[in-house]
């Protein structure tokens, strides 16, 4: 299995395969659910190899470990999860 953070560099930099809609699905434990949120509604601060964070309807700002992650979604199908 490719690891999250190679997939989301190939995503990045990768102009063909990089081209449509993805989305993540994170285990939320607040929540106790699945989340899954729009790779245009998460921030990745360059620095930070362990988190991704996003702002929620409040405008809260959460960090989420990369480990949370559980799939990788493109144009609504599924291309990575997490065994």
């Amino acid at each position: 299995m490719q690891p999250i953070h190679e997939l989301l560099a190939r995503i990045r930099w990768d102009p063909d395969f990089g081209r449509g809609e993805f989305e993540l699905e994170f285990f939320d434990r607040l929540e106790v659910s699945l989340i899954r949120l729009s790779l245009r509604d998460i921030v990745f601060t360059p620095e930070d190899h362990f988190f991704f964070h996003y702002l929620d309807e409040d405008e809260y700002e959460h960090s989420v470990p990369f480990h949370r992650v559980k799939a990788v979604y493109r144009n609504g199908e599924r291309i990575w999860q997490r065994k």
